[in-house]
């Protein structure tokens, strides 16, 4: 049976965890323009938005759209920094429930794994399959014929489809709060591509 997860919206506008997501969403951006100016009205913002949660009127702001080249040619959708603060809550909220049904080699964006993990693990397999770096010629007796597989999903964020996700979360969430709240980001992007 599904553990099922309830009561996780008054979690949400706890000022405790609003100011961890805040510290969350300005770390390493404490230069950034649209922080600095969040931070120019600190308290008021924060009371803003925690009677935006509490009151259940929080709506986000259109996202700003920007084309970034590293090298290839991505289309990014940027949230307002008060968004980016209830995107922290919601994964504080959110990582420890579906954490754990992830599979041990996913390293990206999750706690105590990221880029340098990934390559560790990486760099052991490698190590397992070419007899500890040692390239004797493939195929013989003393080695492992090896694959790595390099991929990625064309505009996935783009594409997923929302219902789906949604669907998934329901599974363990059983607050409707805290789903309409997800529902209004998810809403967002979408509303977003409608308007391009």
């Amino acid at each position: 049976m599904t553990k099922t997860y309830n009561n996780l919206y008054n979690k949400i506008y706890s000022l405790e965890n609003i100011g961890i997501a805040l510290s969350k969403a300005r770390k390493g951006k404490t230069q950034k323009s649209h922080v600095i100016e969040f931070e120019k009205e600190l308290e008021t913002n924060l009371l803003k938005l925690y009677l935006e949660l509490i009151n259940e009127t929080y709506e986000p702001l259109p996202l700003k759209k920007f084309i970034i080249r590293d090298p290839k040619t991505r289309t990014i959708h940027k949230s307002e920094f008060k968004d980016r603060i209830v995107h922290h809550l919601l994964v504080m909220l959110l990582e420890p429930i579906f954490d754990k049904t992830f599979i041990y080699d996913s390293y990206a964006n999750r706690i105590g794994k990221g880029n340098l993990k990934a390559i560790q693990r990486f760099d052991s397999f490698v190590r397992k399959v070419s007899k500890n770096g040692k390239q004797n010629g493939w195929f013989n007796a003393n080695q492992i014929k090896g694959y790595c597989l390099k991929a990625d999903i064309k505009q996935y964020f783009q594409t997923v489809e929302h219902n789906i996700l949604l669907d998934l979360i329901k599974q363990k969430i059983k607050d409707e709060n805290f789903i309409n709240l997800i529902k209004k980001i998810v809403a967002n992007f979408r509303i977003q591509r409608e308007r391009e």
